[in-house]
């Protein structure tokens, strides 16, 4: 292939899924210059370490570096254990808490050891911001902000919002931006990834990067992915998540709850299945010609096989099919002896140890989504006998306890 054809092969495959890439024109030029002087482009990802568990919302982005990786690229991450003292203005409504540099270290080596279940680490820099920005001096940080004007700074939507709504803005917040957007100058980043509420940071990179007469990065934004209730992003606060390490069990488990019409959508941010075979399986959703069960199975089977391997993927399947679909108890049940020959519903399920508030039992067992050995149970107080051979407690789809004398 000569060059034309090698940059459009490998802008495709940066493409698929994003939402934006600012501009796609210097993106081209920039693989075009790859190409021909057989130099990688640096890929940029800065990740403050706030939030050490990994998604697959949060994998989506890390993802997509990984593209980049597989076609020769340098990724470059950028753990920014000094902007995290700062705190991301990004979505808050109030000044966020600084974290301490103990709070910024654990996080970060959460993040290190999950990283690597996505991307190649022999092709990946890890970097700390600390090593440029903490030796600035404050001539050096008069400096640095004289590049970016107030202006420019409350531009973006979450300090105008705050403005508008009379909430304090305080000035550190004003200088998250400009620090973000410095390591891209000290990088020298050809292109910055990161998902839509990063825009402004990134583009900042880009005027930054131009102030310092650097050549600017392009910026390309990945889409946020909408969590298992089809409603939200994908967010651990929430529930709605699907965590990376998670077991393969567990993670098939909940893909399984997910709405029908995301699937389309999580086969093209968490799988590699081509998009022109998924659109026809979806399809076939739609004139019965394949059913939304086995699509799904096929979607978690892949995602699976992603962060553990194929035979974890059908071995999920198989416990999925066995426990759900023919209604058995899973292999690994927890069992739990007791000394009382009847204990209450509400009882049970406090020793059953699902970390739950008596008001959420009180309306899973109100809902019937409660049962002991297969029959529901919708009154709380109702006393059950522990049998000899024990009995098995269920609480919604996925918890089950065994109950012994």
């Amino acid at each position: 292939m000569d060059i034309k054809e090698l940059v459009e092969e490998q802008f495709n495959i940066i493409k698929r899924g994003t939402v934006e890439i600012v501009p796609e024109e210097d993106l081209k030029a920039k693989l075009a210059k790859s190409i021909k002087e057989k130099k990688p482009l640096k890929i940029k990802l800065g990740l403050d370490p706030t939030a050490p568990d990994i998604h697959l919302g949060s994998a989506v982005v890390l993802r997509k570096m990984r593209k980049f990786q597989d076609m020769g690229h340098e990724v470059h991450i950028i753990i920014g254990d000094f902007t995290a003292g700062i705190g991301d203005p990004t979505g808050k409504s109030i000044t966020r808490p600084q974290l301490t540099k103990e709070q910024i270290a654990d996080n970060a080596k959460t993040y290190y050891q999950q990283f690597f279940k996505i991307l190649d680490p022999d092709k990946t820099v890890i970097h700390f911001n600390s090593e440029w920005l903490a030796p600035l001096d404050f001539v050096d940080v008069i400096r640095l902000m004289s590049h970016v004007t107030l202006a420019r700074l409350i531009e973006r939507d979450d300090f105008q919002k705050r403005l508008n709504e009379g909430r304090p803005i305080a000035v550190h917040e004003l200088t998250y931006p400009i620090c973000q957007a410095y390591d891209s100058v000290v990088l020298e980043s050809d292109v910055e990834v990161g998902g839509t509420e990063q825009k402004f940071n990134i583009l900042m990179g880009r005027t930054l990067q131009t102030s310092y007469e650097k050549e600017a990065q392009v910026g390309l934004f990945m889409p946020l992915l909408v969590g298992l209730d089809g409603v939200n992003k994908m967010s651990k606060s929430l529930g709605n998540y699907v965590g990376i390490t998670e077991e393969a069990k567990d993670m098939f488990g909940k893909l399984m709850s997910l709405p029908d019409e995301m699937m389309e959508t999580y086969f093209e941010l968490c799988t590699d299945v081509d998009m022109d075979e998924v659109k026809r399986l979806c399809e076939g959703i739609k004139t019965g010609s394949v059913h939304p069960m086995d699509l799904k199975k096929r979607l978690a089977r892949e995602i699976i096989t992603i962060y553990h391997s194929e035979e974890a993927a059908k071995e999920a399947q198989a416990e999925f099919e066995k426990v759900f679909s023919q209604r058995d108890v899973p292999t690994d049940i927890a069992e739990i002896k007791v000394e009382e020959d009847k204990l209450t519903l509400l009882t049970l399920m406090q020793k059953a140890g699902w970390g739950m508030s008596n008001s959420d039992m009180r309306r899973l067992i109100k809902d019937g989504a409660v049962s002991v050995d297969g029959d529901k149970v919708t009154d709380f107080q109702k006393e059950i006998t522990i049998k000899p051979e024990g009995i098995v407690l269920k609480a919604g789809k996925r918890k089950f306890v065994k109950f012994l004398k």
